[in-house]
């Protein structure tokens, strides 16, 4: 079995999935007291959440480097960054350690596109929704269709991640918008839609709406056992 490095705390809401989720997928895989192998650096969420909504994307690079530096010394087979939108520096993260980097935005669409799935609806913070370091990651390795909510959706989405679900707080106001917002991409003609940040699960399952739901921190987990059983 190898040893899966976790980049986490952003926020500990959703890093707590990961850790759960891939002790089950390996417990499932190899029954028995199993568990996984895995060295964790969980960071301070707060300053980098300030560089990120400041634009200082640098900063929050130079920080997450060292994390990973920190996993890679401890003797990690490889890298799962517990988040989506710090995928936007994910580039610089890979080209400082040595081990292989486990991209959120591959595991994802390799399973849409593992189903024939072309068109998507992408759910996230702003940065992830808006921004080319995610979308544009889909559209031109993959070539899926993504599209993303009208400006005041967006910010809806964003902000109950940012002012609920990355607090614990589940609000059953905000899951009613997050599924009226579903539907809408289902009538614009999407064939599912993918809960692009890692908390959006702690509020949305599939048992929810009828559309159908990639939810990537499930996926970036399940990505990760298979890695470390390989």
């Amino acid at each position: 079995m190898r040893t899966i490095g976790l980049l986490g705390g952003m926020s500990w809401e959703s890093t707590a999935s990961y850790y759960r989720l891939i002790n089950e997928g390996i417990k499932q895989q190899l029954g028995g007291l199993h568990s996984a192998k895995i060295i964790l650096h969980s960071v301070d969420f707060q300053p980098i959440e300030t560089c990120q909504h400041q634009g200082d994307w640098a900063t929050t690079a130079d920080i997450l480097k060292h994390a990973a530096l920190s996993v890679q010394a401890g003797g990690a087979d490889c890298l799962v960054i517990c988040t989506n939108t710090m995928h936007k520096v994910a580039d610089e993260i890979e080209a400082t350690i040595n081990i292989p980097l486990l991209h959120i935005a591959d595991a994802t669409a390799e399973a849409l596109v593992a189903l024939g799935i072309k068109r998507v609806g992408l759910l996230g913070t702003q940065f992830t929704m808006e921004q080319d370091f995610y979308k544009g990651r889909l559209i031109r390795q993959y070539g899926l269709d993504v599209l993303i909510p009208n400006e005041g959706d967006c910010l809806i989405v964003h902000d109950v991640i940012y002012k609920e679900l990355c607090l614990g707080q589940i609000s059953e106001h905000s899951k009613q918008e997050y599924l009226r917002i579903i539907n809408q991409m289902a009538d614009q003609g999407v064939e599912a839609v993918i809960l692009g940040c890692t908390e959006i699960g702690l509020l949305i399952q599939q048992s929810d709406t009828d559309m159908l739901l990639f939810d990537t921190t499930e996926i970036h987990a399940k990505k990760a056992v298979s890695y470390s059983l390989t």
